[in-house]
């Protein structure tokens, strides 16, 4: 009889189970894909009333797609969920402090659409994006804040230098 010594067994670790078999992940994602699938149309119909500018690609058609999009993704979410919901079984409760998680990312939120204008895109989506990893778990350390940087700092040049559109810059430029 052979044992794998790289599982250990603890009293403490609770069991691992399939979060899809979780009857509240089912619910709050069937609920938010008939968000998805509500707001799709809506989007469509919002994007369909821009004024054309007789370019090929006029102002409506990136708008239109991710509603498609938007639509079509909430519809999939919807019949996985249900499917999910035959064989959902009652979850575990809640982590400790979710709700003060939820409510330190929606401050996150907040202090990002104030500070945008004043540290520039680059500084505040930097921030964003590494408070809100470390809110949700994600390692510590200085690749946290590298791929934080980096993303914020690609999402810029693609939007602001390769697309046109003009996004704010701060005291740094950038």
């Amino acid at each position: 009889m052979t044992t794998d010594t790289n599982e250990q067994v603890s009293d403490t670790a609770e069991p691992e189970q399939d979060p899809s078999c979780d009857r509240r992940t089912a619910l709050s994602s069937l609920a938010f894909g008939g968000l998805m699938v509500v707001a799709g149309p809506v989007m469509i119909a919002n994007a369909s009333g821009l004024p054309a500018d007789g370019s090929a690609m006029g102002p409506a058609v990136t708008p239109i797609a991710l509603g498609v999009l938007l639509a079509l993704t909430g519809f999939w979410l919807v019949l996985r969920s249900l499917r999910d919901l035959r064989s959902a079984t009652r979850g575990r409760p809640l982590r400790r402090h979710a709700a003060l998680r939820v409510g330190a990312l929606a401050a996150v939120l907040v202090a990002f659409a104030l500070l945008l204008p004043v540290v520039g895109y680059v500084v505040g989506s930097t921030g964003l994006f590494v408070a809100t990893a470390l809110l949700l778990g994600g390692p510590h350390g200085w690749r946290l804040y590298a791929c934080g940087w980096s993303l914020a700092a690609i999402a810029f040049v693609l939007f602001d230098r390769l697309i046109g559109l003009t996004l704010p810059t701060g005291p740094w430029g950038f």
